[in-house]
């Protein structure tokens, strides 16, 4: 088994798994159909294709920096008639930054590194108006899973970063797929089984929520205040007494 780690990190993102006609709401974390959607693009694959291969790999996300929900609303017209459609309300996530990891036969973990350094279509984070901002691709770590995650350097950005300089050790929290005979504590829609557009379909998995801790290179180290010199006080001093 190889690990394939990946940063997801731009102006915009957006992961929705509960998205309905008008209303396309976000997660707080990219969702694995998101990734996997990414992925399937740089392969070269289509809609149609078959994508249970990737979606049997295991994905672990670490949110290093949460970002900002944001609201837009958008108008259109129908191409042909010209009418008004419904108005689209739509969410995104700024400024945030997430380490994604997937685990799989070592194979096609190698491929997809290969694809993510010269896609066949390009990368985006959820949504096509949403490009990334930093190379997504890692590299292959050969490690677990979980080591790879709690291992990985802060990738945040060095502002955000500046701003917790505060704290010498961050926590940061994790989503990861619960393994066979594991309780979850969550469950999410999105495994893609058919990314079709005529009927997209999707698998349900568990999902484990928990933190790893991480060590934070702007973190000030606290000088403690220098000691006040002693105060000695003698009343009968100024009667020039002895």
């Amino acid at each position: 088994m190889s690990v394939l780690a990946l940063q997801l990190a731009g102006p915009l993102q957006a992961w929705g798994a509960r998205s309905r006609f008008a209303r396309r709401t976000t997660e707080n974390a990219p969702t694995k159909s998101g990734v996997i959607g990414l992925l399937a693009a740089a392969l070269g694959r289509r809609r149609t294709d078959d994508v249970s291969d990737l979606g049997r790999l295991r994905y672990a996300v670490r949110v290093d920096q949460p970002g900002v929900r944001v609201r837009d609303f958008q108008t259109a017209h129908h191409a042909d008639t010209g009418d008004a459609m419904p108005v689209s309300e739509r969410f995104y996530l700024a400024d945030a930054v997430f380490f994604a990891a997937l685990e799989g036969d070592a194979g096609l973990i190698a491929r997809l590194d290969r694809a993510l350094r010269d896609p066949v279509f390009l990368p985006y984070l959820g949504r096509r108006s949403c490009p990334p901002a930093r190379r997504i691709d890692l590299g292959v770590r050969d490690a677990d899973l979980w080591t790879v995650i709690a291992e990985q350097e802060w990738i945040a950005a060095d502002w955000y970063q500046r701003s917790r300089r505060r704290e010498a050790e961050v926590e940061l929290g994790v989503w990861l797929d619960t393994g066979p005979g594991h309780t979850a504590a969550h469950e999410l829609r999105d495994v893609p089984l058919s990314f079709a557009p005529e009927h997209r379909r999707y698998a349900v998995r568990g999902v484990a929520h928990t933190t790893v801790t991480t060590s934070n290179p702007y973190a000030e180290a606290d000088t403690p205040a220098p000691d006040a010199p002693a105060l000695h006080h003698d009343p009968f001093a100024a009667l020039g007494g002895d």
